[in-house]
């Protein structure tokens, strides 16, 4: 430490017989100096190299470790709230700022008395709670909470998340963030900007969930970023793997189907379906999507619907055959019915669905041999002279 004038006394000078209570502790919180002001309030435990936490009642040293892990590489201001031991060897409320320097890796602060009244401490009940709370949270569950300033540098780096990655509590304090994840520069000015993002990446081999909520500075402007990000790795492999199965079964679904209603090239112009099983409104649709498109890849001139294998029908399966044979029609072919079963014929009739404009055939050997005799029929049916 040198003032302005390269004198190192003069300014020790200064801190020593500030009306204050000032101090300057290293980045690991040893004490280095501190005015006289400060040793009187404290009393004789205070010496070169004293941890300032063992300053701290033991129930606040948790709120100090947290503001100094901020504090540490950043030059921003942070107040602290506790118990400090005095000379009388008893604890008293104390309000503690504490700022850092990146010039020399130097932690400066100040103590002031907080008068003991009952608001004052029902805050700091408040506050403890709180950070009671909070710090059981980040150490349970695999999440990292950080926060940076307006220059992207960590100020808070903590979280059950980080053994996940190797790393420990407060390592990036001091680091600038846009250094380390060039990648995430965009969304971490959008948060500056006042946006709170939402959204995945993935970060030392681990997927990460992470919400980035733009923080206040002590002028009311946005600029510093607190971020959540939690360690939803498993839970991705999971979906990965769910995804995968339910592909599976999917292909699995689209091969029997296939298998259930094959769709058979029984002569040239001549296309045979036949339906095996129970027979819904979803099969009888993909049936039909699948026919129409062989029909006119294959320029088809008959369709055989085979229902030999099939035991029952409802209103909209019913419906659907007769949708296909029209749709047949459309498209240049005739449409045949074969292989009704007497239960699906009693339907079909209670229905009143009219089939008079529709072939049917008892089995798939008449629609078959009815298809062969109209082909034999156009085939020797004289041409019309020109």
């Amino acid at each position: 430490m040198v003032d302005a004038n390269g004198d190192l006394g003069s300014l020790d000078e200064f801190i020593a017989h500030s009306p204050e209570m000032l101090f300057v502790a290293r980045s690991d919180g040893a004490l280095l100096r501190w005015s006289d002001m400060l040793a009187r309030t404290i009393g004789p435990v205070l010496s070169q190299g004293t941890p300032l936490n063992e300053l701290f009642h033991p129930e606040d040293r948790c709120a100090l470790a947290t503001g100094w892990e901020r504090v540490r590489g950043s030059t921003t201001p942070v107040q602290v709230h506790g118990r400090i031991l005095s000379s009388e060897r008893s604890y008293r409320p104390f309000s503690c700022v504490v700022r850092g320097s990146r010039k020399d890796e130097l932690i400066y602060g100040s103590f002031r008395d907080v008068p003991l009244d009952d608001g004052v401490l029902d805050e700091l009940i408040r506050l403890r709670e709180r950070e009671r709370i909070l710090n059981a949270l980040i150490k349970a569950i695999p999440v990292v909470v950080w926060a940076v300033d307006s220059d992207g540098v960590y100020t808070y780096h903590e979280g059950k998340g980080l053994e996940a990655v190797g790393h420990t509590p407060g390592q990036f304090i001091g680091k600038n963030i846009f250094e380390l994840y060039g990648d995430a520069k965009g969304d971490i000015r959008r948060t500056m900007a006042g946006d709170l993002v939402h959204g995945l990446a993935e970060a030392h081999g681990c997927v990460w969930e992470s919400w980035m909520i733009p923080g206040l500075e002590a002028t009311g402007q946005v600029g510093p970023v607190i971020g959540f990000s939690l360690d939803v790795t498993e839970a991705k492999r999971a979906q990965q793997t769910l995804q995968m199965k339910l592909d599976v079964i999917e292909a699995q679904q689209r091969v029997i189907r296939e298998l259930a209603a094959p769709i058979i090239e029984v002569w040239d112009g001549v296309l045979a379906l036949p339906m095996i099983g129970v027979v819904d409104s979803a099969r009888t649709a993909e049936a039909m999507a699948s026919l129409l498109e062989a029909i006119n890849h294959r320029g088809a001139r008959f369709a055989v619907l085979d229902l030999t294998g099939v035991h029952v029908v409802d209103t909209k399966v019913a419906d659907h055959l007769i949708k296909i044979v029209k749709a047949m029609q459309l498209l240049g072919a005739e449409g045949v019915i074969c292989g009704i079963r007497p239960t699906v014929a009693q339907t079909m009739v209670e229905l009143g669905l009219d089939l008079s404009a529709i072939v049917t055939k008892a089995n798939l050997r008449a629609g078959l041999t009815y298809c062969m005799q109209r082909l034999n029929a156009r085939a020797t049916a004289p041409r019309a002279s020109t």
